[in-house]
């Protein structure tokens, strides 16, 4: 607690001294965005959860049977993810924005405001998806808990926490709608995954879950990257197009390794009898050749 004091009064201005001089006024009242500790405490357990707490509890214990509780997990991700997309497209993608240079509204107009919205929405999507993870280990299947999947997982939260206390929407805000979008494809997949052997013959597609993983990356990065060959722009927040390059290269240097290895080399190949939330292991390749994207 002492460390917390003491560095409080410090995030602030080593933000600022990036992006904007005040965090953004509207978001203030959303739940976990009066300050970045309850997140981070929120990440840290988690991070601890599924590498120690957890494996020590279930390690004399049967895996649980998750299935129904997975069905509508997965299901009710594809909705919410859907909703997201759509509130994304209506609040600036489809009513106003350039697809290029947009900067954030920061007026208490309508429109500004559902943007404000859907960006909180999106950062509290990704608190839930935590719970993916927490099913493998309740499920024992820690062999698919890969560190690009807890990193992943811990990182994008803490990262977007600060894109939406300080930019809720504008450019940077692009990556979040297709990673949204792409989410709706994967939890489906995952949730007809978990819906039995009878839904297997229609799950001939887990190869392109990769391919998908990829177009997400290239599109995020080409668009991000026309901030660079612009006379001006006036995004506001030019660390973090430089933050979302570096997501989309790096990931995309990640997933590209994985298709070279599992579907060129023929390494690594998922099983086509896996089922459940396991099926496609996310950003890594876990053992026993199943892989997750998100």
């Amino acid at each position: 607690m002492l460390f917390i004091q003491c560095i409080y009064p410090y995030y602030n201005p080593y933000v600022t001294a990036f992006s904007s001089p005040l965090p953004d006024e509207r978001i203030y009242h959303y739940p976990l965005m009066q300050s970045p500790f309850l997140p981070a405490a929120i990440l840290l357990s988690y991070v601890y959860f599924v590498l120690s707490l957890g494996p020590r509890i279930m390690a004399n214990r049967k895996p649980f049977d998750l299935k129904p509780l997975m069905v509508v997990y997965n299901f009710a991700l594809v909705g919410l993810s859907a909703f997201i997309v759509y509130e994304f497209l209506m609040s600036g993608w489809l009513t106003g924005y350039t697809w290029r240079c947009d900067p954030v509204d920061v007026s208490d107009s309508p429109m500004a405001l559902r943007m404000v919205r859907v960006a909180w929405l999106f950062l509290f999507s990704k608190f839930i998806e935590l719970l993916d993870t927490v099913f493998f280990v309740l499920r024992k299947k820690n062999g698919q808990i890969t560190f690009l999947h807890i990193f992943h997982h811990s990182v994008l939260p803490w990262s977007w926490w600060w894109g939406v206390k300080f930019g809720p929407g504008g450019m940077g805000s692009f990556h979040a709608m297709i990673n949204s979008l792409v989410h709706v494809i994967m939890y489906f997949y995952y949730g007809l995954s978990a819906a039995g052997p009878r839904f297997q013959k229609y799950l001939w597609w887990k190869k392109h879950m990769t391919a998908i993983q990829l177009i997400q990356f290239v599109l995020v990065s080409i668009h991000i990257s026309q901030y660079y060959f612009m006379a001006s722009c006036g995004y506001q927040f030019p660390i973090f197009i430089h933050l979302i390059w570096i997501y989309g290269t790096v990931f995309f240097i990640l997933f590209s390794n994985f298709w070279y290895q599992a579907y060129t080399k023929g390494r690594r190949l998922p099983k086509s009898s896996t089922t459940a939330n396991g099926a496609l292991h996310q950003n890594g390749v876990a053992k026993n050749g199943k892989t997750k994207q998100n």
